[in-house]
């Protein structure tokens, strides 16, 4: 049998990028959904793929995504939790704020799809103990922030070259993307012991041994430089993980399906400079090898066997 792999999308709207960095006209929730959606849900269903949509509550909440939403919920793919305001600054606030949060997200997001959602990443990959708190409470299965690298400032530095942030607004997002120290922690996912509650933890996989990413926004701004070259380290990192015994856990976005003809306001990100079927073609082939080498299984599938294997790390907050 292969190995264990899963697969998730981040689900962020164009409105909530123009929100990060600082671009004005953010407030009426600019959306590609309706674009992006069909072609993701088109991609996958060739394959035979079920793969985990992180949906931010926000989107779900206005009325015209419901369509693409509904579409969403009649799929075979599990629909997790987002946030709702997609605020990368959101640990800024109390646990009493933070359940709050997480909870409006899932109120939309069930009514928008018909789902409850019981699998959450925090945006832009923050993760503390009160998130995991508020997660265990609330009787989530897993959660899937972290991001086991040190480059997290580098990202952040270049976000913030190609913005026009005010000061205040870079102090309010200068934990984005994490920190250096991120890259200590553990590759592996591991369990949080909550009181008598527990929520596994499945860490966005980062190359073994030297923590660099190898998601598949990561390998298209890779293919800028060469594409052969970017095929080549999306392979290795996969035989890496074998080698080392790691069941990789691949992320998506939607920019990764989105060419420069789709969505030009967005023109600052790395590889959105790409045409439309070049960076398509490149996704797809991504995910053909992924496929051919592993067992490709949602998150939610993956906390669900990581459980039944029962030999996780426990790491007990507080």
């Amino acid at each position: 049998m292969k190995p264990l792999a899963s697969l998730s999308l981040d689900l962020d709207n164009q409105w909530s990028y123009m929100k990060t960095h600082g671009d004005p006209g953010w407030q009426s929730f600019p959306s590609y959904l309706d674009v992006v959606v069909p072609r993701v849900l088109e991609i996958l269903a060739r394959r035979k793929l079920e793969i985990t949509f992180m949906l931010v509550g926000q989107d779900a909440a206005l009325a015209p995504n419901r369509g693409v939403l509904a579409e969403l919920g009649r799929s075979p793919h599990e629909l997790g939790n987002h946030s709702f305001h997609h605020e990368q600054w959101m640990l800024r606030r109390s646990e009493r704020e933070l359940e709050d949060e997480i909870a409006l997200a899932e109120e939309h997001v069930e009514r928008a799809t018909g789902r409850r959602t019981r699998g959450y990443r925090g945006p832009g990959y923050v993760l503390s103990p009160a998130v995991v708190s508020v997660l265990a409470r609330r009787g989530y299965l897993y959660d899937a922030s972290s991001f086991p690298t040190s480059i997290g400032p580098l990202a952040r530095g270049y976000y913030f070259m190609t913005s026009r942030l005010s000061r205040a607004a870079r102090e309010e997002r200068k934990d984005l993307y994490g920190s250096w120290r991120d890259g200590l922690h553990p590759l592996r996912p591991y369990t949080w012991s909550v009181g008598d509650a527990s929520l596994v933890e499945i860490p966005v996989t980062t190359l073994p041994l030297l923590r660099v990413p190898f998601h598949v926004s990561y390998v298209l701004y890779l293919s800028l430089l060469s594409p052969l070259l970017a095929r080549a380290y999306f392979a290795g990192a996969l035989a890496a993980c074998r080698a080392a015994g790691v069941q990789p856990s691949i992320l998506l976005h939607p920019l990764d399906f989105l060419g420069k003809e789709d969505v030009p306001e967005l023109a600052f990100f790395p590889a959105m400079g790409m045409a439309r079927v070049r960076k398509l073609a490149l996704v797809e082939r991504l995910l053909d090898r992924l496929a051919a080498g592993f067992r490709v299984v949602t998150l939610r599938e993956h906390a669900r066997e990581l459980r039944l294997g029962g030999r996780l790390e426990a790491v007990r907050v507080g």
